[in-house]
């Protein structure tokens, strides 16, 4: 048995099927993690979410923020736009059941035995563990309730960057969606940036990057993220793997064995 971690597959489903072929994944004896961003910007959305929709227990997933995007849009919350590729999916026949099965996916996922954690963007340096689950909990039981579009149509804020237990309800969970989900730069004094998109190559203090900034939960977890694509070629420190490497935008899916801690990658092939 084999645990494998990917990210940001933004339905590239035939560099997926590859690149699980590559890596030898055995669908009835390995565990496929994965860091969200599975539709969206690539062309086989569809083909991407029914296929880890049959891998059933066999997938661990929490969601990005292009995943969320998708059940907004299918909710009718936001509008569809045509690089999202949501057409094929939006009028398939199974649409809803799977939309149904996406909404009820994690957005932390935390294993104690082996000290692994994964989330889309990552973890904020203003949380503590306890902290992190409890704001996942409340954003995962949202989109599972039967009335979570009235979640999705308040959710979007940039405002809401900096973490203080007074904040309300809605924004607890504004800023936990800006954090799980979006964040990649931080100020000094922990407030996100939710903005800035470049490589740290290029960007100078005061932001830094989230995984930079000071945090008791990466001196006891590995953490897994992806989200960020320009990170390629920049300094991540050891307890962080970072899994998105730009596929949907010429770039390669890439994926972790966290057994032997091989790395196997699939270029982008033409749309």
């Amino acid at each position: 048995m084999s645990t494998y971690f990917i990210s940001d597959i933004h339905g590239c489903y035939k560099e997926l099927k590859i690149l699980l072929e590559k890596s030898c994944f055995n669908d009835q004896k390995d565990y496929l993690w994965i860091a969200g961003d599975l539709v969206s910007r690539g062309p086989d959305s569809l083909s991407v979410l029914r296929y880890l929709y049959s891998l059933k227990n066999r997938v661990q997933i929490v969601l990005g923020n292009h995943d969320i995007n998708l059940i907004a849009v299918y909710s009718g919350i936001k509008k569809n736009k045509k690089e999202n590729y949501f057409d094929e999916f939006l009028v398939s026949s199974d649409s809803l059941k799977l939309i149904n099965w996406l909404r009820r996916q994690s957005i932390l996922k935390i294993d104690e035995k082996r000290k692994i954690i994964m989330s889309h963007a990552g973890i904020s340096p203003q949380w503590d563990i306890n902290t992190a689950k409890v704001c996942a909990l409340e954003i995962e039981d949202c989109l599972s309730n039967i009335n979570y579009s009235l979640f999705l149509k308040s959710m979007y804020n940039n405002s809401i960057n900096f973490w203080t237990l007074d904040l309300n309800q809605l924004d607890r969970l504004r800023y936990s969606i800006n954090s799980f989900t979006r964040m990649r730069y931080c100020y000094p004094d922990g407030r996100l940036n939710m903005f800035c998109k470049k490589s740290p190559n290029f960007v100078q203090y005061p932001l830094r990057p989230w995984f930079l900034m000071p945090s008791n939960i990466s001196k006891i977890y590995s953490i897994f993220f992806g989200h960020w694509s320009s990170l390629k070629g920049s300094y991540i420190p050891k307890p962080f793997f970072s899994l998105d490497s730009g596929c949907c935008w010429g770039g390669e899916l890439t994926m972790l064995r966290w057994e032997d801690k091989k790395w196997f990658s699939q270029p982008f092939l033409s749309k």
